[in-house]
């Protein structure tokens, strides 16, 4: 995940009898009333040099903008943040099955974390490639701070699924029964499961010069298992590799006529390991330990050696993602020490690479849980999106988008105009012309069946595909062969810029001339997305608007010279420079003694000419309010240079996904919406738009938005100057989450807007 679905919070204290990671909290204070404070503690930076006085002591004009200490590194800001989200397992506000789910996102954030942030800078070592981010920090000192934050949290993780969870959802009657509590009918079941399902497909492999260390897939689970004895043909060999069927579930639920009563599940690893004498008879299993390994999965095409054919090489790679070089090894705890150094040698790991783990690894198979108990009554109340009224009960998608424009906030308000949109598109006679951006959405979704549609019926249909979104280049592949199949022109950008540009753009004749209708959009065409992100989606007719995206499409479907647009920012080119203008002209009216602000949201905030300006615009008055969710290397509460910036991260039931850039603008608030994050990638190496809010009462309702995030004490963790993160504290009855005022708001509510 990396994107993933998070929950809604309203924070009560974590109960004393509960241990917590003093790497994660600094206090959490005992059976307390709603809304005490918890810290998630700063990952040390370098230490200063004996001679060098701290940031905090020097005077404003002795500050450079460009010095290390006023940056955090980016990968350890971003373990922070799978910090934050690991937090919301212990928040009783959320169900106790979305509490698990909390779990399994955390797992699923970590793997990507070790197979693209930590592969890269392990990378980087490997071929003597050492580069340094603004925070100075040298790869080899973050891969050790990862490591030592890293254990922590995982050791935290499995604390929370074993003694908190777990029990909690006991009490529920949902169990997770051991090997040791299995009762003699649930022993003999499980016994003709292993029987029936397992054993006839397992394929151990003893380790000896004829049987080599099998090649293991990434994040794949198996066992190491340690013999004794001697087999049929006299040899002798100490340890064995049994890799679990990737066809069986992870998750096994009892039946109910061998338990008592409730949902009782049982996990894989347990009936394997409690039949592994099976697998090698009349051999002694001393032990049998369940581990798995995470390799490299960052796909590398070098754009130099594509050729004309980017589908293919892309294709080729996909191949030996699953292969990549070794990151991570996680093992069972109980493990002895000799078995764990022979698995580290021959997967070239080191000891700080290895997690030791009390419970199941993979802890994102979990997810399972909830299509295996049947408890709504235990997850969130299920909501209908809104929708506005006159939208609703418009003649026709396009006459509603002709009178005025749309903003909807998904999930609180529907995707389905969206979709419509394109389904009504691809039947209407009057469109002759579709085109869109697409970069996560499926080859099976409704998105892809309207343009399907749109092509078998003669239109004019051509999808930029961007195929390299990561862990999706499979699904984009399949994408792009189905269009092509239907007579779609499919393009996949520029090779050196990744297409992130959220838009469709719909050309209608009517009458005697031809009209263009355009969605442009925060998120992905991805229905499932929309209901677990939140995103805006923005439908218009407006002519200027229209020409821009159609300027925009000429640049990536074929080649041109930077075209002008009028209205939309356009990365890379006019994108940055023109944040950095609007940043610059805060500062100046600051200057001037001119009211002045600046609200920006995003997932990332890490460019640093842009974290540059907004120091600058700090120190000349500008009050910033930033909503960060992810990674922020920006340092704010820094005298002389962001004291007056804040920074917070809204973490709740669904992820934060709204790109959003306010300037106060003297008066006339300048609103942009945009597919791009406060990121060097985004800013500079990819094709993005950022569109005006023009109209005045959207406008409006885009910074009342904001304020609901700047005004949450519920589920906002505000950055402090050390690094820390720390949990907003309501006042008594007092209690404002931004998600829960957005959905009373915009969620299953017709309204005139």
């Amino acid at each position: 995940m990396s994107d993933q679905s998070v929950t809604e919070v309203e924070k009560k204290v974590v109960q004393s009898s509960v241990e917590v990671s003093e790497a994660i909290q600094k206090e959490v204070k005992k059976e307390a009333d709603v809304g005490e404070d918890i810290v998630l503690e700063t990952i040390p930076e370098q230490p200063l040099a004996p001679s060098q006085v701290s940031i905090e002591q020097r005077l404003p004009e002795e500050i450079d903008l460009a010095d290390p200490e006023l940056y955090f590194n980016r990968e350890l800001s971003h373990l922070q943040f799978n910090a934050r989200v690991l937090e919301q397992a212990m928040d009783e506000n959320h169900p106790i099955l979305n509490r698990l789910v909390f779990l399994c996102i955390f797992s699923s954030n970590m793997d990507e974390f070790f197979e693209i942030r930590v592969a890269g800078l392990k990378s980087q070592l490997e071929y003597s490639r050492e580069t340094t981010g603004p925070d100075g920090m040298h790869p080899k000192k973050v891969l050790s701070l990862i490591s030592e934050q890293a254990h922590k949290l995982v050791r935290r993780q499995y604390r929370i699924l074993n003694d908190i969870i777990f029990p909690k959802m006991a009490d529920e009657n949902i169990k997770f029964i051991r090997r040791s509590d299995w009762n003699d009918k649930q022993a003999a079941w499980v016994k003709r499961y292993f029987r029936d399902n397992a054993l006839p497909i397992i394929s151990p492999v003893a380790l000896d010069p004829a049987h080599p260390f099998p090649r293991l897939a990434n994040k794949t689970f198996n066992f190491v298992v340690e013999l004794e004895g001697r087999d049929a043909f006299g040899r002798e060999n100490g340890l064995a590799i049994v890799p679990a069927p990737s066809s069986l579930p992870r998750l096994v639920r009892l039946p109910d006529e061998v338990c008592d009563e409730g949902d009782n599940m049982v996990f894989l690893s347990s009936i394997i390991h409690a039949h592994a004498d099976q697998l090698f008879p009349g051999m002694t299993v001393k032990g049998c330990y369940q581990f798995r390994l995470t390799r490299n999965a960052d796909l590398e095409v070098d754009s130099d050696d594509i050729g004309v054919d980017l589908a293919g090489a892309l294709r080729t790679e996909l191949q030996s993602r699953h292969y990549g070089s070794s990151v991570r090894l996680e093992i069972a705890d109980n493990c002895p020490t000799h078995i764990v150094e022979s698995l580290l040698t021959q997967f070239e790991l080191a000891e700080q690479d290895v997690y030791r783990i009390d419970g199941p690894v993979n802890l994102s198979r979990l997810m399972a849980v909830l299509d295996l108990v049947d408890r709504p009554d235990l997850t969130y109340e299920p909501f209908s999106p809104g929708l506005p009224n006159k939208l609703a009960k418009s003649g026709g998608i396009f006459e509603a988008i002709k009178q005025r424009d749309y903003l909807l906030m998904h999930p609180f308000e529907s995707f389905s105009p969206v979709v419509d949109t394109l389904s009504e598109a691809a039947k209407d006679p009057k469109v002759v012309a579709i085109r869109q951006t697409l970069y996560r959405t499926g080859a099976r979704s409704p998105i892809a069946n309207a343009l399907v549609e749109a092509a078998r019926n003669g239109k004019e249909v051509t999808v930029v595909i961007e195929l390299r979104a990561r862990f999706d280049e499979a699904e984009n592949l399949a994408l792009a062969s189905r269009l092509q199949d239907a007579g779609a022109i499919v393009v996949y950008g520029v090779v050196r810029h990744k297409t992130h540009a959220k838009m469709i753009l719909i050309v209608r004749r009517e009458n005697t001339e031809l009209v263009r209708y355009v969605h442009l959009g925060t998120g992905n065409y991805h229905a499932g997305n929309a209901r677990l992100y939140t995103d805006y989606s923005f439908l218009t007719c407006d002519k200027e608007i229209g020409e821009d995206v159609h300027r925009v499409f000429q640049q990536l479907t074929g080649m041109s010279k930077e075209l002008k647009v009028k209205k939309l920012l356009h990365a890379p080119f006019t994108l940055r420079d023109r944040l950095l203008d609007m940043v610059e002209a805060e500062a100046e009216n600051a200057r001037k003694g001119e009211p002045s602000r600046i609200i920006i949201k995003v997932n990332s905030l890490t460019e640093q000419r842009l974290v540059r300006a907004l120091y600058k615009a700090s120190q000349a008055g500008v009050k910033i309010d930033l909503i960060v969710r992810g990674i922020c290397t920006l340092r704010p509460g820094i005298k002389g240079v962001s004291s007056n910036i804040r920074v917070r991260s809204i973490i709740g039931r669904f992820l934060e996904h709204t790109r959003v850039y306010y300037f106060y603008n003297n008066r006339n608030p300048l609103v942009y919406l945009s597919s791009a994050d406060g990121m060097d990638r985004n800013l500079n190496n990819r094709v993005e738009v950022a569109f005006p809010v023009q109209d005045y009462k959207l406008a409006r309702r885009v910074k009342k938005e904001l304020e609901h995030y700047l005004n949450d004490n519920t589920q906002s963790w505000l950055l402090q100057s050390d690094g820390s993160y720390q949990l907003a504290k309501p006042r008594k009855d007092d209690y404002r989450s931004a998600q829960r005022s957005l959905m009373g708001e915009l969620a299953n509510n017709s309204r005139s807007s």
